[in-house]
Order: structure tokens, then C-alpha cells, then sequence
């Protein structure tokens, strides 16, 4: 039996899927997240030689410091994203060419989100 609760933490209101199992079951599934637009464009964006850039936290992206087409180095801020009240900034894991972005300022990520992708 499943069941939906909402959650409010500070302004933001959650819903959250509950699943009640019994220990005859033997395991526990953890659904796994919703394919949104953005992770969806990813899969062939990597499957095109690219590298995935994914978020490693959640939080608010504050800013997106590069463009399509742009040449990055490795170290270079991509995007700074905003987690508890700190500034992360996410940088570029090797020398390339950002050949896809899939967050604009104002989104919110999850961890393991796609942000960019570098050629």
C-alpha cells in the first residue's frame, strides 16, 4: 500500500511516496528518480563522446558561467550552485568544449543531476 505525504521545509512543500512492506518481502525498492527533459537530452549527449557534468549536491543554481560553444580548462567554474547557504562552485574535470548545458540560473538540482556537458 502506498501512500503520499507533504512535507513543507521552510517555503517548499514536498510530496513524498510512502510504501508500507512487511519483512516477509525480504527487501526494500528505492524507486528510482523521474527522467526529466533535461536527464533525457544527457543519454545522448554522453553517448556522443561527451563528459556529463552532474551536480554533487542538491541545491538553487545561482549562476551558469559558461556557454555552448565555449573552450574550458579543467578547474574553470561551470556553475555555482547554492547549498545551504554556501556558494559551490562546480568546475570543469578536464580541458574541452561545452557541448550542452541543461540547468539555467534559478533551477533546483538534485544530487547527481546533469548540468553540463564537455566535448
Amino acid at each position: 500500500m502506498i501512500k503520499i505525504y507533504k512535507i513543507k521545509i521552510g517555503e517548499k512543500v514536498y510530496e513524498v511516496e510512502v510504501e508500507a512492506v512487511s519483512e516477509k518481502e525480504g527487501k526494500i525498492e528505492v524507486n528510482k528518480p523521474v527522467q526529466t527533459k533535461e536527464n533525457s537530452s544527457v543519454a545522448s549527449s554522453s553517448s556522443a563522446g561527451g563528459e556529463v557534468v552532474t551536480a554533487p549536491l542538491q541545491g538553487l543554481v545561482l549562476s551558469v558561467e559558461v556557454t555552448v560553444g565555449q573552450k574550458v580548462k579543467a578547474g574553470e567554474n561551470l556553475v555555482i550552485i547554492e547549498a545551504m547557504k554556501m556558494e559551490n562552485p562546480i568546475v570543469a574535470p578536464k580541458d574541452g568544449i561545452i557541448q550542452s548545458i541543461n540547468v539555467a540560473k534559478g533551477d533546483t538540482v538534485e544530487t547527481g543531476s546533469a548540468l553540463v556537458t564537455i566535448e
